[in-house]
């Protein structure tokens, strides 16, 4: 019997639902179960590909092709479960899909209502696909009270009554917070989100209340009484030194014996979270660290980058080192001089991005690493900026560019408009609408025997993740590998340059694809593992 967990939020936003999820799942994998995580999006976009990186953060691409919520990106790492387009739903997917069976006359006339048909094609997104799993977390974004919220509220409430008795939990995470003024943890917050989601039909079964200071049991007391939970069923969230603390944290504190109980599954025997131990020994006594600048167009948000930043962490593992990020504008390596910002750092690393803003500063950070001798990282829009100031002062091809900025002279990259995908030719043009329609997901790439990628990967084909609409220009590879610039990956019909190097540099590398949506804490992704032993090479040299 597949059993249903429902993870909501009260009294403020980012309390850290997605971690809690993403944590829970850990410790239920711990003890022998199979899981999945889901994320319900009120919001009305159709998905996060068209929002900006400052509204939303980062877009999370899974193998088959989803724009999905970074929490997803959350769950991946924690469970190491590849998430799938079916994890993720927003209300706009909700309403365009319920909005195209009605311009179709599927519904025969009736009138089109939130109660049943919207409730419903939520209830069905929750129930799909879970058949032979034991545990489906879901967790419903925003907080308890939003307008948007209510028919996902709804629809899990209607859930609850509807599933067997025993195969559904009810969490809710909320803010006990501390006034300075009165020294004291106040509990009110809490009761008050609880009193909302009791009144749109929720008992929580589990209160997980994230608070600065900890919780005395006489207020996990007041909480229970007031709430109407069980004693030990108050669950108390501190802050941690790491993310990869969290599950520890979590077990430590109870709470996935509390979970277990609301399903009448006993809790023995004890766990084994010696991995994720080792994983917070090893990130809180590193035997060194480096310096990586990030030099990227969204650095006023980290979230922006979320997996790009856990990555780097990651490969910090791999090789014992404290990873120290220096978030730099691409904007300000424009200006006469500023350079100089780099000459400390042991990596470069240029991430993606959209738009003109900022290109002409990753091009400066890409010529200083390969002209410097410092270890040179390049994604997506990254290679596509190393592989055009290659060509410029390397090929001597003066007006190299992206047709993405405009027309010109030398389309060293230019529009993707035919590609080949499993389900066929895939066609686009200027006209294409923005949203879904880049080159999304998983795609081979094949390796060039003797080259610096081949020996990393220790494969001959790899699949990576892809998020872009531009491409490196095929037709100029004669002329950059003459120069220096080698293609050490292409697509399988040798059409698509996936991966670019510089032999005898350190560490020279871009990718078109995203690797830090694969990377996780107990298995770095390799290029990450190899980009920060480099970098630590580096470190010994400065």
């Amino acid at each position: 019997m597949t059993r249903f967990i429902f993870i909501t939020g009260g009294v403020v936003s980012s309390l850290g639902k997605g971690l809690l999820s993403a944590a829970l799942g850990t410790l239920l994998q711990a003890r022998g179960y199979s899981v999945r995580l889901r994320k319900l999006d009120p919001y009305l976009n159709v998905d996060p590909g068209t929002m900006s990186p400052y509204q939303h953060g980062e877009v999370y691409v899974t193998d088959d092709g989803a724009e999905t919520d970074l929490d997803l990106g959350h769950y991946e790492r924690f469970t190491g479960v590849p998430s799938r387009s079916t994890d993720n739903i927003t209300s706009g997917r909700v309403y365009q899909d319920i909005l195209t069976k009605e311009r179709r006359g599927d519904y025969l006339g009736g009138t089109v209502q939130v109660i049943p048909h919207v409730t419903d094609a939520i209830k069905n997104f929750v129930l799909a696909e879970t058949a032979g799993i034991d545990f489906v977390l879901c967790e419903i974004g925003g907080t308890v009270g939003d307008i948007e919220s209510l028919p996902f509220m709804e629809a899990i409430r209607q859930l609850g009554t509807e599933l067997e008795r025993g195969q559904s939990c009810f969490i809710h995470l909320t803010l006990v917070p501390f006034i300075k003024a009165a020294g004291e943890l106040k509990t009110k917050p809490t009761q008050h989100s609880v009193k909302e989601l009791r009144g749109i039909g929720i008992s929580p079964d589990v209160l997980v209340c994230r608070a600065e200071h900890p919780i005395p049991l006489s207020d996990r007391h007041k909480i229970a009484l007031f709430c109407n939970v069980a004693k030990s069923a108050v669950v108390q969230a501190l802050d941690v030194s790491s993310i990869y603390e969290v599950p520890i944290a979590y077990h430590a504190e109870g709470l996935d014996d509390e979970v277990l109980k609301v399903f009448g599954i006993p809790t023995d025997p004890p766990i084994d979270l010696n991995g994720w131990k080792e994983i917070v020994h090893n990130l809180n006594h590193p035997e060194g660290e480096v310096t990586i600048a990030i030099v990227g167009k969204y650095t006023g948000l980290k979230d922006a980058y979320k997996s790009l930043g856990e990555a780097l962490i990651h490969g910090g593992i791999a090789n014992h080192v404290r990873v120290r990020i220096e978030w730099i504008e691409a904007e300000v390596f424009e200006q006469p001089d500023a350079i100089h910002r780099l000459e400390d750092v042991h990596g470069i690393l240029v991430p993606g991005g959209f738009g003109h803003r900022g290109t002409e500063g990753k091009i400066a950070a890409a010529r200083f690493a390969r002209e410097h001798n410092v270890p040179f990282f390049g994604i997506c829009l990254g290679m596509q900026m190393a592989v055009i100031e290659a060509a410029r002062n390397m090929a001597g091809i003066k007006d190299a560019g992206s047709t993405e900025f405009g027309e010109c002279n030398a389309p060293i990259v230019g529009l993707l408009t035919e590609w080949a995908t499993e389900a066929g030719i895939e066609l686009r043009d200027q006209d294409t609408d923005l949203g879904g329609t880049m080159r999304l997901g998983a795609y081979p790439a094949l390796l060039k025997p003797g080259s610096h990628v081949h020996e990393i990967y220790g494969a001959d084909r790899i699949s990576e993740r892809h998020r872009h609409r531009y491409e490196v220009n095929i037709s100029y590879q004669q002329d950059l590998e003459k120069a220096g610039l080698v293609f050490s990956g292409i697509s399988p019909d040798n059409s698509l340059p996936e991966i670019v190097e510089i032999p005898g540099h350190p560490w020279y590398i871009g990718v078109q694809f995203h690797p830090e949506l694969k990377s996780k804490p107990f298995d770095p992704h390799p290029l990450f593992a190899s980009f920060i032993g480099a970098a630590l090479k580096q470190s010994r040299l400065v």
